[in-house]
């Protein structure tokens, strides 16, 4: 069938995208479902810093590539054994399915599967398929999902089913940044009772990660960022205090619990020196991949420190989507408060401008429903 998405084609174009336009709006050819694989109607795709990091190359991917991935959709076709869905039942993507197989899906969700991480290195499918080309040309998948696009056809495993009466742009959110930041809190950190909880870096992922731990309720939520414009948004969402990290540092504030959502070089390091005496340090930002931290060894062993990386939240996104599903649904999690604005597919390059400045939070493209 003929699809409208939006292809990478060479990463590490320079900004501004709205003028080098590295993302292209082009048509393309999409293959039927094929065994085990779902045709998805897209109706909803957040832009996220992971799309920024394959567009200036800090996350390399096989080129062309139709990029997003953080998606929500509706059933339109099944492919051969798949018997648990239903067409026309509404669906959010998870960009790191489960095998539930292999030895890192019977951790809980606290290692990646390792067949999907493959595959997404590789930008296929789970069973090694692509099924989007232009032409004779292949266009990679963007973490088994590339979801900018008007149509996607995805491995089952990646497919969540959601309550219908879920917007969609709530749906798109969360896949990733409420299932990777909600999911640092829940998961990875696990605050108890009177556990004040920071987090150092407030775009996406982070105020989901602040929005989760004021749902929680358990004790202060410390909202950090360089960029003080973000901090009335973080009270908004729940913040009981906001603090530049220079400011943070300065005033000795500590917490047992800090969440370093940023990715960015040195972040790693402020965030440990951040956390208290036998506390946790949750890393879920992704900085490129020659970045380094320095951590004292010696504080790690005599203060009992805890370092912890969370990819994807630790999440099994079966059992994690459908608990912040009901949590919005319930009044408890205001996911909506994370969406900048809505735009069309033909202003994402000017939404990766807006997002690499950090002018935004979760810019939702909306797709005809």
């Amino acid at each position: 069938m003929d699809i409208t998405g939006a292809v990478l084609r060479t990463m590490g174009t320079p900004g501004p995208y709205a003028r080098t336009r590295p993302l292209s709006i082009e048509h393309l050819e999409l293959d039927p479902p094929q065994q085990d694989e779902i045709l998805v109607k897209v109706t909803a795709s957040g832009i996220c810093h992971s799309d920024l990091s394959v567009v200036n190359g800090s996350r390399p991917r096989p080129m062309p590539m139709l990029l997003g991935h953080e998606t929500t959709g509706i059933v339109q076709a099944l492919g051969p054994g798949v018997e648990d869905l239903k067409v026309g039942q509404h669906v959010t993507l998870a960009f790191l399915p489960r095998c539930g197989k292999c030895a890192n899906c019977l951790t809980g969700g606290r290692l990646p599967c390792t067949p999907s991480s493959k595959a997404n290195q590789a930008g296929t499918l789970m069973n090694g398929g692509i099924r989007i080309h232009k032409g004779p040309e292949r266009i990679y998948h963007h973490v088994g999902v590339s979801g900018f696009a008007t149509y996607a056809v995805v491995d089952r495993r990646s497919a969540v089913p959601v309550p219908e009466e879920l917007p969609s742009a709530i749906a798109a959110v969360l896949g990733c940044a409420v299932l990777t930041g909600g999911g640092a809190v829940l998961n990875a950190a696990d605050p108890q009772d009177g556990q004040d909880v920071m987090v150092i870096g407030l775009g996406g992922v982070g105020m989901s990660a602040l929005l989760t731990a004021a749902a929680l309720g358990r004790g202060r939520v410390i909202g950090v960022d360089r960029n003080k414009d973000k901090f009335n948004d973080a009270l908004g969402m729940g913040a009981t205090d906001v603090y530049t990290v220079d400011e943070a540092l300065s005033k000795g504030i500590k917490a047992p619990i800090v969440i370093e959502a940023a990715g960015a070089p040195g972040v790693l390091d402020q965030a440990f020196e951040l956390t208290d005496i036998g506390g946790k340090t949750i890393t879920v930002g992704f900085p490129d991949p020659s970045v380094r931290a320095s951590l004292p060894s010696s504080v790690i062993t005599g203060e009992a420190r805890t370092v912890i990386g969370s990819y994807l939240g630790s999440a099994v996104p079966a059992q994690d989507l459908p608990r912040y599903a009901r949590l919005w649904l319930g009044g408890k999690l205001p996911v909506e408060k994370l969406i900048s604005n809505h735009i069309r597919l033909d202003d994402i390059n000017e939404a990766m401008d807006d997002l690499d400045r950090g002018q935004a939070l979760r810019q939702i493209i909306e797709f005809d429903s």
